[in-house]
C-alpha cells in the first residue's frame, strides 16, 4: 500500500482512504454506456494477459476457476481497492492487493493507529481471523503468502477462492445469480457486527446496480456493467442486532455505523475509571463515505464520529465508552474521543465548511457536558498535536488537520474564545499564541504527497490563511526556520506544509524566554525559538497557568505514553513498557506550560481489567506536539 512521506519521512494517511473520492463518476455511467466497454467473461479470459487489459482478465479468470460470478468479484474488489494493486505494499488495515486480503503483525498495530508500540499484548490483538485472509487464502489456492500480497492475479483469485468458500457456508453451493451472493460477500467485510457487514454487502451491491470502470493508478483499464435487475438476497444476513443510540446533540443529525470490531477496544469508560479528558480533531484525507467505509475494514483506524463536510451531519461510529484506535497513539486513545472531518488538509480552508464547525463545536459541547472535559486547547487538541508514543513513530505522526483549521474561529463557537488584550509579557510569563486566521497569510509549499487529491502535480509555495506562526533559530526574517530533531535530525525546518516542527499553533501556551525588538523567543522543543510578534500582535498573555520545569540540574526526559510501570501489574497481565523519548529533553534553566494537573498512568486491557500506576505525569506542551513528564521529575509553578 503507497504511504505518502512528509518531510523527514513523516507518513501521510494513507492513499487507500483516497481513491474512492474520484470514482463517483464512473458510478453514474448509465448501462448503456458501461456495456460497450466491458467485455464479457469469455473474451476477457481468452484476452492477452498483459498490458493494460491484463487486471479485466485476472477477473474473469478466477471468477470462471472458482464459480464466482464475474460482476460480483469485481464489485467486492471495487469497494475494497478501486482495482488496484499497490505492488505489494499493504494498506492501512493490513490489506494487500485488489482483493484487500489482510494479514496484520503486531508490529503494524504498534505503528499505525492503534499506537500501540510497548503493550506486550499486541500478539493477542493481532490474533482476530479477520486480521489474516491472507493465510486463509494462501490454504485455498495453494499459492504462497509472497504470490498473494505481490501478484494481482494471485491476489484476485485469493479473493475469489476466498468468496466461493463463504458462499458454500451459506447456501453449501455456487449459484448463478448474483443476488443470492449477499451472505457471502457480507462476510467478505470481515466484521463480526451484523450491521457492519450488511453496509459493505450494500455497498457493492449498489456498485453491481450502476457499474463502473475506472484506470487504475498502474495503468489498467477495469470496468464491470451495471446490472439493475439484481437483487440481493438480504435474508442470508439473518438476525437483527439491538440499535446502537447516537450519543449527539439534538441540534446535529447524527446516524450509527458501526466500525470493524477490531478497530478498537470495547471498554465502559469512563464508568471503569478510564478518565477521558481529551478531544482529538482530524481530517478523513477522504471522502466522507471513504472514511466510513475504510473504518468499517477490520485491522485499521476508526473514530467516534466522522463529520460531513456539506452539510454537517455526522456518522457516529464508536460508542463513546470504547476506545477508537484514531489517534497514533495508545497513551492518547485511551483517554480520548475522536472527530474526523471530511477533507484534506492542503486544502483545509475550502474543505471546513461553516456547517462543519458548527455541527462539530455542538458536538464537542455535547462532550465536554457529558464528561467533564474542560473547552481550551490543552483539551482539545487536533491529530498534529498528539504526542509521539516512541522515537521512531515521531517522524511519521499525521499533521492533520493542518494549517487551515481555524481553531480560533472554533474554540469561539465553543464559547471558549482565545480572546483577551493582544500584547506579550516580561521573560519567564506564558503567553498563548494567537495570530488571527484570515489575515494571518503564511506562505507554505505543498507537494504532491501532501495532497492525495492530485490537484498538486509538483511542489509550489503558496500563501494562504494559516493558524500558525513561523518559528525561527533567531530574530530574524532571515533566519533558519527551526528543524525538529525527529524530523530533521539536525537539519533546518521547511515550510512545507506538513512540516509541523517549525511552527507554533493557534491556541498554544508557552514560556517566554527572550524579547529582542518585535520579535519573541519561547522555550520550545528543548531549544530557544524566535517569531515575529510586533506589540504582541501574535499573543495574549495567559494567565493561571502552571509551569514546570527540571527540578535540579540535569535534563528531564520526555515521554510519548503514560504507562505504570512494570512491577506495578498484577500477575496474569503482561506490562506494557517505555522507554524516553530520545530526540527531546526539558534541559534545567527551561520553563514549559503543564496543560493539566498530574495524572496517575494507566493502562487498559480488552479483557476489562485496568492497571493504575503509583507515579503521576504531567502532559506539557512541549513543541508543536504535547508530550509527558514525571511530575517527579520537575517543579511546578503557578503564574
Amino acid at each position: 500500500m503507497k504511504t505518502e512521506r512528509t518531510p523527514g519521512n513523516a507518513s501521510r494517511k494513507p492513499v487507500v482512504r483516497y481513491r474512492l473520492l474520484g470514482l463517483a463518476a464512473a458510478g453514474a455511467l448509465t448501462a448503456g454506456a458501461l456495456t460497450g466497454l466491458v467485455p464479457t467473461t469469455a473474451q476477457a479470459a481468452t484476452a492477452e494477459p498483459s498490458g493494460p487489459g491484463a487486471r479485466q482478465h485476472a477477473f474473469a479468470v478466477a471468477a470462471a476457476e472458482y464459480h464466482v460470478p464475474a460482476q460480483v468479484l469485481l464489485a467486492v474488489a471495487y469497494q475494497e481497492s478501486a482495482w488496484d494493486a499497490n505492488a505489494g505494499r499493504m494498506s492501512t488495515s493490513g490489506g494487500y492487493g485488489p482483493m484487500h486480503l489482510t494479514d496484520v503483525t503486531p508490529a503494524m498495530l504498534a505503528s499505525g493507529p492503534a499506537g500501540a508500540v510497548g503493550r506486550a499484548d499486541l500478539a493477542h490483538m493481532a490474533q482476530d481471523p479477520a486480521l489474516h485472509t491472507l493465510r486463509a487464502a494462501a490454504g485455498l489456492t495453494g499459492l504462497a503468502p509472497a504470490e498473494l500480497r505481490e501478484d494481482p492475479a494471485a491476489n484476485i483469485a485469493g479473493g475469489a477462492a476466498l468468496l466461493a468458500s463463504y458462499q458454500k457456508a451459506v447456501s453449501g453451493g455456487l449459484p448463478l445469480d448474483p443476488g443470492q451472493w449477499y451472505g457471502a460477500v457480507a462476510r467478505y467485510s470481515g466484521s463480526a457486527q451484523k450491521g457492519t457487514a450488511r453496509a459493505f454487502a450494500d455497498r457493492v451491491y449498489a456498485t453491481l446496480r450502476t457499474g463502473a470502470a475506472r484506470t487504475t493508478s498502474d495503468g489498467q483499464r477495469v470496468s464491470m456493467a451495471a446490472d439493475g435487475d439484481v437483487r440481493p438476497a438480504k435474508g442470508q444476513v439473518a438476525g437483527a442486532e439491538t440499535a446502537t443510540a447516537t450519543e449527539c446533540p439534538t441540534e446535529v443529525t447524527c446516524t450509527f455505523v458501526p466500525a470493524a470490531a477490531s478497530n478498537g477496544q470495547v471498554s465502559d469508560r469512563p464508568a471503569n475509571g478510564v478518565r477521558i479528558d481529551t478531544i482529538v480533531l482530524h481530517d478523513t484525507e477522504s471522502s466522507y463515505q471513504s472514511a466510513i467505509s475504510t473504518f468499517q475494514t477490520p485491522g485499521g483506524s476508526s473514530a467516534h464520529y466522522v463529520m460531513r463536510s456539506s452539510d454537517g451531519a455526522v456518522t457516529q461510529m464508536v460508542p463513546t465508552k470504547d476506545v477508537a484506535y484514531h489517534a497514533g497513539n495508545y497513551s492518547t486513545n485511551l483517554h480520548s474521543i475522536g472527530i474526523e472531518h471530511e477533507g484534506y488538509a492542503a486544502h483545509g480552508d475550502a474543505w471546513y465548511t461553516e456547517a462543519q464547525y458548527q455541527a462539530t463545536a455542538s458536538l464537542v459541547r455535547y462532550l465536554s457536558d457529558r464528561f467533564g472535559i474542560p473547552l481550551d486547547r490543552e483539551h482539545i487538541l487536533g491529530h498534529d498535536d498528539v504526542a509521539g508514543p516512541s522515537s521512531g513513530l515521531i517522524a511519521g505522526m499525521h499533521w492533520d488537520p493542518g494549517t487551515g483549521w481555524d481553531w480560533e474561529h472554533f474554540m469561539s463557537l465553543l464559547g471558549a474564545p482565545m480572546g483577551g488584550e493582544h500584547g506579550v509579557g516580561p521573560v519567564g510569563s506564558a503567553v498563548t499564541i494567537a495570530p488571527g486566521f484570515a489575515a494571518n497569510q503564511q506562505t507554505v509549499r505543498i507537494c504532491p504527497g501532501d495532497d492525495p487529491t492530485g490537484a498538486t502535480p509538483a511542489c509550489a509555495g503558496q500563501r494562504q490563511a494559516a493558524n500558525f506562526v513561523p518559528l525561527r533559530t533567531a530574530p530574524d526574517d532571515t533566519a533558519p526556520l527551526f528543524g525538529d530533531q525527529a524530523v530533521h535530525k539536525g537539519a533546518e525546518g521547511t515550510d512545507r506544509i506538513s512540516d509541523w516542527g517549525s511552527t507554533a499553533q493557534a491556541g498554544q501556551q508557552f514560556v517566554v524566554a527572550g524579547i529582542d525588538g518585535d520579535w519573541t523567543a519561547i522555550w520550545f522543543s528543548g531549544s530557544k525559538v524566535w517569531f515575529h510578534n510586533p506589540d504582541g500582535a501574535n499573543t495574549t498573555p495567559a494567565y493561571g497557568v502552571t509551569l514546570v520545569s527540571a527540578a535540579g540540574t540535569a535534563p528531564v526526559p520526555v515521554y510519548g505514553s503514560s504507562y505504570p510501570d512494570p512491577s506495578e501489574y498484577p500477575a496474569g497481565l503482561s506490562p506494557s513498557t517505555q522507554t524516553a523519548l530520545s530526540y527531546y529533553t526539558v534541559p534545567a534553566g527551561q520553563a514549559y506550560v503543564a496543560t493539566r494537573p498530574p495524572v496517575s498512568t494507566d493502562d487498559y486491557f480488552s479483557s476489562g481489567a485496568v492497571v493504575f500506576g503509583a507515579k503521576q505525569m504531567y502532559t506539557i506542551q512541549y513543541n508543536h506536539r504535547v508530550a509527558l513528564v514525571y511530575s517527579s521529575a520537575v517543579t511546578a509553578s503557578g503564574v
